[in-house]
């Protein structure tokens, strides 16, 4: 009798494992290899920390990054999608546990009896239901697993937006930072050509130039001028968008440490395995494929047989009957795919078409990761020796056009050799705030691009993920 029992319990395992749903082909994917060290050589200088717009040194900057981190819409839309990502994971762990329903029921009645005779009644019956399907094959562990890695995907998203966010403000403030100094130095260039005109006037009037010089310098202080308002657009244009990011409506922005005394931070070592646990949108494509694998193998599990158990209990109450009659019931359903049409292929199917596109996008972003970094590391290097040079050129520039106005003002030279001198010490000026300004987007594009520290892992080499 025992050697029959195995028999059919063999037979029965074997007849269930032919009914697993059919292997879904999936497309193969190269694994992204780390380079073993960056192109650009970095300097091992301050460690990557989670607040590090506040490493500029400008609590006007740091102020603006937190109110736009509370208030900014798209954080606020990401962090909508966190709770509706948890609330599914919350209902997909839900269908693993039983159901415990209470039901009554109760009337009164009038009725005829075998002999014609009439009979009335009230009756009321309570009841308690439970139902339960036994997950035999693991499918509803991993669509629970599935929809936990999609919850986990969905904070890591919301890390990516607020990195993006931080970095956004970061940048328009040393944009906005950058066209103060610029007015600063168009002002002060049209007060120098103001001074120019006047004294081209003077030397006209007396005769000791030519008319071709005052119009020479009446052309080049309205040049100049047509500069500031310029420069005022785009700063007004700058306010209006650090105004939105930081949730407000357009208005002017306050103001804090100059584009010329910002701190310059130190450049972040990191290992490329560290990159790939520090940047939230990898994390969040590492997730996304996990999900995908669970529901992939959900998909299959879905030609196999559910399970169902059922059971109820309560009580029968009746004017017609003295005492209440108990009444129980115990029983269970198995329910078995056999004909679908296709729908069940179809899901494998679509199942497996969206794990090989969660494979390929989390390649994409490991790759775009590494050349992120890389061409921030570049911009860094580049534009820091470029500013040396901008520095040594604007000196020269300015020492170039002190020896030409005096030279102009002793009439040994002709105005045009200060104009020429004029024109290129405001353009070197410009030059070098622009590199200044570049130099610290490159910055802030590398605490980007690495991820800024924005989640704090601890020593362990697992990804960050939200508790349970």
């Amino acid at each position: 009798m025992k050697a029959l029992r195995l028999a059919l319990t063999a037979g029965l395992a074997a007849a269930l494992a032919a009914c697993v749903g059919p292997n879904v082909a999936t497309a193969p994917v190269a694994p992204v290899m780390p380079p073993v060290a960056w192109r650009t050589d970095a300097d091992p200088a301050a460690p990557l920390q989670r607040d590090w717009w506040r490493s500029f040194g400008d609590p006007t900057l740091a102020a603006l990054v937190d109110k736009a981190l509370a208030n900014n819409s798209d954080i606020g839309v990401a962090a909508a999608r966190v709770r509706e990502a948890r609330a599914n994971f919350a209902l997909a762990r839900a269908q693993t546990l039983p159901t415990i329903d209470a039901a009554i029921s109760g009337g009164r009645s009038r009725s005829v009896g075998p002999f014609g005779q009439p009979s009335e009644q009230s009756f009321a019956q309570p009841q308690i239901q439970v139902a339960y399907e036994v997950d035999l094959f693991g499918r509803l562990a991993d669509q629970k697993s599935a929809a936990r890695d999609s919850w986990f995907a969905s904070e890591a998203a919301r890390d990516a937006v607020q990195l993006s966010i931080a970095a956004a403000v970061a940048s328009n403030y040393v944009t906005l930072r950058s066209l103060d100094a610029r007015l600063e130095v168009a002002r002060e260039t049209v007060r120098a050509r103001s001074e120019s005109l006047r004294i081209a006037k003077s030397r006209v009037g007396r005769g000791y130039s030519p008319k071709l010089e005052l119009q020479q310098a009446q052309a080049e202080y309205d040049a100049t001028a047509q500069i500031v308002p310029q420069i005022e657009l785009a700063i007004a244009r700058t306010e209006d968008g650090l105004s939105v990011l930081v949730g407000d409506t357009p208005r002017a922005i306050e103001r804090g440490t100059p584009l010329d005394r910002l701190a310059v931070p130190g450049i972040p070592d990191g290992l490329p395995s560290e990159l790939l646990r520090r940047r939230p949108d990898v994390a969040q494509a590492e997730y996304q494929l996990a999900a995908s694998d669970k529901n992939l193998a959900a998909a299959r599990k879905r030609f196999l047989p559910q399970v169902r158990l059922t059971s109820a209990a309560g009580a029968a109450f009746s004017t017609l009957i003295g005492d209440p009659i108990s009444i129980w019931s115990v029983g269970g359903s198995i329910l078995a795919p056999i004909f679908q049409g296709g729908r069940l292929t179809a899901q494998a199917e679509t199942a497996g078409a969206q794990r090989d596109q969660a494979a390929f996008a989390y390649r994409r972003t490991a790759l775009t990761a590494f050349r992120e970094v890389e061409d921030a590391l570049a911009a860094v290097s580049r534009i820091d020796a470029q500013i040396a040079f901008a520095q040594s050129q604007r000196d020269a520039l300015a020492e170039g056009l002190r020896l030409a106005t005096n030279r102009y003002r002793e009439g040994y030279s002709p105005y045009l050799e200060q104009l020429d001198a004029q024109r290129g010490l405001l353009g070197a000026e410009l030059s070098l705030i622009q590199l200044r300004a570049d130099a610290l987007a490159a910055r802030i594009q590398l605490f980007q691009a690495m991820g800024g520290g924005w989640t704090n892992c601890g020593a362990s080499e697992a990804p960050c993920a939200p508790a349970p």
